[in-house]
């Protein structure tokens, strides 16, 4: 069985683990179990479902804590700082990369799917902290490598989404609200593209694609905020 460097992933992490297989089944993704059967140990959905939950507990603690804002805006804090862009980077800056356990075939993909992989991941390796050393170091850990980045996405309003952005302006400029609507939608259902169009009364103002409808509806507000012609 293959196995991670724990030394150099403490040193990351800064605790000292109890149980390693809780890590290394946190770097491992569900396609390398199927192209090594004999693995011997589970891959990490379970674990990112429980990591998940602790990282918005303890950010929602913090925000609560911290920020004296309206429900609404620590809503939005915390969901531009656990998104999977957002937690991909940081996955990348904590040099997460180097442990993965994964198909030769996703090993190839740098794109979204990778991204995808990293968030998943680091969501992972909370539920695995939490379960091998409990909810403290848990959350000194994320208070020092992801609540850290709180300041700048405040400070720079990334915590407004496009379609957020693209409604406050509309709504502000026409007194009505910024609609979508699917143009087309092509590919298996396994990698679906969709095109989706913004569009303020019957006019079209900006479009996008991506693979799911939500990701082409932000992509299609991006635009319309780029050309703002409504």
């Amino acid at each position: 069985m293959p196995s991670i460097d724990i030394p150099e992933l403490e040193k990351i992490l800064g605790v000292t683990t109890k149980d390693p297989n809780l890590y290394l089944s946190a770097f491992t993704h569900r396609s390398y179990l199927n192209e090594n059967r004999g693995f011997g140990l589970p891959h990490n959905e379970r674990l990112e479902f429980l990591g998940d939950a602790v990282l918005e507990l303890v950010a929602t603690e913090y925000l609560y804590k911290h920020y004296s804002h309206p429900e609404g805006e620590l809503t939005n804090f915390r969901s531009a700082l656990v998104n999977y862009k957002k937690l991909s980077d940081i996955a990348k800056r904590l040099g997460f990369e180097q442990f993965l356990l994964m198909s030769r075939g996703e090993a190839k993909d740098m794109g979204r799917a990778r991204q995808v992989i990293l968030a998943n991941c680091i969501e992972a390796v909370l539920g695995a902290m939490y379960l091998d050393l409990g909810y403290e170091p848990t959350a000194n850990f994320i208070e020092r490598e992801i609540l850290i980045e709180l300041p700048a996405i405040i400070s720079g309003g990334s915590y407004l989404d496009p379609k957020s952005k693209l409604q406050e302006l509309v709504q502000e400029k026409k007194g009505v609200t910024p609609t979508y609507a699917v143009i087309s939608e092509t590919g298996p259902d396994h990698n679906k593209v969709f095109v989706v169009g913004a569009f303020v009364g019957k006019a079209e103002v900006g479009r996008g694609t991506g693979p799911s409808k939500q990701e082409a509806e932000l992509s299609a507000a991006e635009d319309a905020l780029k050309q703002n012609t409504f």
